[in-house]
């Protein structure tokens, strides 16, 4: 179980990558790269779905799918929470930080 399929299932949401990767027809990759940059546009000012089409590329409509298989805006903020969380008081950058490596790591940055 990877760390976005472990987050999730924390949310209570009964939702899998590769589950929703099947539902939405992408790949488990792209599912990972559309939460981390879902969970990343959330804690930024704007339109969540539109700021992670434009850095995924990704079609606004399927993010959109996305967003309501893991349970609407709340769930997705309670996401960003716990990444946030996850990186810990003081850690570089905090959430934004923890995303930004995740997003690094999905999108084949370093």
């Amino acid at each position: 179980m990877g760390i976005i399929d472990s987050l999730l299932s924390q949310l209570g949401s009964n939702v899998d990558v590769a589950n929703l990767a099947t539902k939405v027809g992408l790949s488990q990759d792209q599912v990972e790269q559309a939460i981390t940059a879902l969970s990343q546009a959330h804690t930024e000012p704007g339109d969540t779905v539109d700021s992670a089409a434009q850095s995924t590329g990704l079609p606004a409509d399927t993010l959109q799918q996305i967003v309501g298989h893991i349970g609407g805006e709340g769930s997705l903020g309670q996401f960003a929470e716990m990444i946030g969380a996850a990186g810990g008081e003081g850690s570089e950058g905090g959430a934004g930080g923890l995303l930004s490596g995740l997003a690094g790591k999905l999108f084949g940055k370093s």
